[in-house]
This record gives C-alpha cells, structure tokens and sequence, in this order.
C-alpha cells in the first residue's frame, strides 16, 4: 500500500529497483515481480507509461505465473485474507455490506466460478455497483476457459490502473 506521503512519478524514476518494488509492487495483487521486471522500462513519462510497462511485464509472464497473479486475488465479497488496498476496492462497491440474500448469491456465484476456471472472479469493482458485480459474475461463468483467462487479465490491468492512480501524486501526468 502507498506511503502516507504520495509518490511522484519522479520518485519512481529516480528509485533503485528496492525502493521502486516496495513503492509499487504492491499495485499487482502480492505480485512485486510485475514491478520488479517493469523497473527496468524506467524513466516512466507518465503515470500511463508505467501502468503501460507494468502490463506489459504481465502480458509476456509466462501463464503459469499469470496464473498465480490471478489466483493471488481474493474472491469478492469475501472477508478474509484481502489486501488492504483489496478490502479497500471491494467496500467502496458496497461488498463489505451485502444483505445476506446478496452474500449467499456471490458466495455460490464465486464457488462456481472458481471451480470451471480455477482462479477467482476478477472484475475492477470500482464505480460499479454490487448489482453490475453480481450481473458480470453471472453471464461471465458461460465464457469459455480461454476467453476468461484473457479477460480476467484485463481486469487485473484495470484494478492496477485504479491502484496507480490513487498512489501516484495527482500533479503527475497521467
């Protein structure tokens, strides 16, 4: 999780590859080799350079640690084991406050979908409501397992992208 002070785009240039995995490893879900191996893209022009990179490293990771990087994700609605910045995400979405008819829904949902594709589900829950989050579950448990993997990394991409940005100082370019 970030420093109370925020990052500058500046400080991440100028980091040693310690300092910038302990600055922004954090961004990709207990996967700091995602920023470990993005280091050395540096300098970064823009906040969307460096989530540009970071993706990148992920993109061309070998599947079996895209995997892990997925499998690193807690279940949605669930109450343990969660990252703070996770348990952040989720609450804002309304996760940590279900009713309990909506819990049980999301709870069988996640069973089923952890399950057919062996990850849990991913959606970047920020903005979105507990409804689109329930409705997205649903109809992404027809896709196919190939078709998910790609998808679920999409959303990995965009949760970074949320994350960088909350992390990064405002007066840097996007």
């Amino acid at each position: 999780m970030p420093s109370p002070r925020a990052l500058t785009l500046a400080d991440i240039n100028a980091a040693s590859r310690g300092d910038f995995v302990a600055a922004v490893g954090w961004i990709f879900e207990s996967s700091p080799w995602v920023a470990e191996r993005a280091w050395r893209r540096r300098p970064f022009a823009s906040v969307g350079d460096l989530h540009a990179a970071m993706v990148a490293e992920m993109s061309t990771a070998q599947r079996d640690e895209q995997l892990a990087l997925l499998r690193a994700h807690p279940d949605l609605g669930t109450r343990a084991r969660m990252t703070a910045a996770s348990r952040s995400e989720q609450a804002g979405a309304g996760l940590a406050a279900l009713k309990p008819d909506d819990f049980e829904r999301l709870q069988s949902l996640n069973a089923a979908f952890r399950t057919k594709f062996g990850f849990p589900f991913l959606f970047a829950v920020k903005g979105s409501t507990t409804s689109d989050i329930l409705a997205a579950l649903s109809g992404r448990l027809a896709s196919t397992p190939d078709d998910e993997f790609a998808e679920a990394l999409r959303q990995v991409a965009q949760i970074a992208w949320f994350r960088l940005q909350d992390a990064v100082a405002a007066s840097d370019p996007a």
